[in-house]
């Protein structure tokens, strides 16, 4: 086990169950709880202070995600067959160089129970503290920090898995989403009930979707820390730009602008006039590509999607090992110590040589937040 594998296990393990203030045990409030549905979730004028800890979830999050940076909005090359055989291994998508991932082929086993672990904790929060009492970003930050973590672990006790969408998973042996392997409050749920069941119809503002990570490169990307009350809002305004203005996320064919399928799912609650709506949506956060491409079509479908798993291996257990070449200071390629699969080591060796051409073109430079004290007083950045 690595120094930063033990580092996980010992958070994971020691923090367990995370802290809450002024919690009101509700777990005995009425038996037949167990058996009514969804609606005992919908928010209620706030009556709790409690506050929910995640730095557990953040610190496992630390750990475990790889940071993709922005796109590029080019496709990824195509994969060249390797000289030991015909196998094309790793990923093979042209969305593989954007969303950030989770490193699954290098989780080891105690570190899989202890997620399982967590999320168990994080479930029965909800027999401790009535969820739908709390202030509508601590809710929130539950729903989607109990959903990730929940496909996270899933995909973690399954792996390999090549895609999410085509796995079997929990008691009913169905696709990761539909699978109900969450349970909250006597209430059996899949990460798609999360969303569409209680987020969704309770939270009028449609930059919640970007929060949802789905285990596949084609959903929004998995946030490098935890959502919390404080920066939930921030940070889904992050995930939202960086899906707008992704390949995967919008795309020109013809006089069409095409859009993630993740839009469909979400157009019920938050476009109703399909056009419209999700123009002025997409508008908000789109870049120069992006509002090019709405200038420029005149109707929209939802059409991409990718499901390969959002990983760095592709879903696969690779036999041969290499080592990791880099770019050093003096701009010497290096060898690095680290043996790592040779498809892991292609696609980040092709994720450094993106950010490094972005970097070449001026496309990234150091990012400036600007804060504005008056407005970021009170319940200003209160996600509706």
């Amino acid at each position: 086990m690595t120094p930063l594998s033990r580092r996980l296990l010992a958070t994971l393990s020691a923090g367990a169950a995370f802290a809450m203030i002024g919690a009101t045990p509700v777990a005995a409030q009425d038996a037949a709880a167990t058996s009514a549905g969804f609606e005992r979730f919908t928010p209620k004028a706030a009556a709790s202070k409690t506050k929910l800890d995640y730095s557990v979830w953040d610190e496992a999050l630390r750990y475990m995600v790889y940071r993709m940076g922005r796109s590029s909005r080019e496709a990824a090359p195509s994969v060249e067959v390797g000289l030991a055989g015909r196998i094309k291994r790793g990923h093979q998508s042209r969305y593989r160089l954007e969303g950030n991932r989770i490193i699954f082929s290098f989780l080891e086993q105690e570190i899989i129970d202890s997620l399982t672990a967590y999320k168990k904790d994080l479930e029965s929060v909800a027999d401790q503290v009535d969820i739908a009492s709390l202030p509508r970003n601590e809710q929130l930050a539950f729903w989607i920090n109990l959903h990730n973590a929940a496909v996270i672990e899933q995909l973690a006790q399954e792996y390999p898995v090549r895609s999410p969408s085509l796995g079997e998973f929990g008691p009913d042996q169905l696709p990761l989403d539909e699978a109900r392997i969450i349970t909250v409050n006597g209430v059996a749920m899949s990460p798609k009930d999360i969303r569409t069941k209680i987020v969704y119809p309770n939270w009028s503002d449609p930059k919640v979707i970007y929060g949802f990570f789905r285990g596949e490169i084609g959903g929004p990307s998995i946030a490098g820390e935890a959502f919390t009350a404080d920066n939930i809002s921030e940070l889904l305004a992050d995930n939202a730009r960086e899906f707008v203005n992704s390949l995967r996320g919008v795309e020109k064919i013809g006089s069409t602008m095409h859009v993630s399928k993740i839009y469909e799912e979400a157009r019920p609650f938050y476009f109703g006039n399909w056009e419209a709506d999700l123009r002025a949506h997409v508008g908000k956060y789109a870049r120069e590509d992006v509002t090019d491409i709405l200038a420029k079509t005149d109707r929209s479908e939802a059409s991409l999607y990718e499901t390969d798993i959002s990983d760095l291996a592709g879903g696969q257990r690779e036999p041969s090992y290499s080592d990791i070449q880099s770019l050093g200071e003096d701009g010497i390629t290096v060898a690095q110590s680290t043996r790592v699969p040779s498809s892991v080591a292609r696609l980040i060796l092709e994720h450094r040589r993106k950010i490094n051409e972005m970097i070449r073109r001026k496309e990234l430079t150091p990012r400036v937040l600007v804060i504005d004290m008056e407005s970021a007083e009170g319940d200003a950045y209160e996600v509706e």
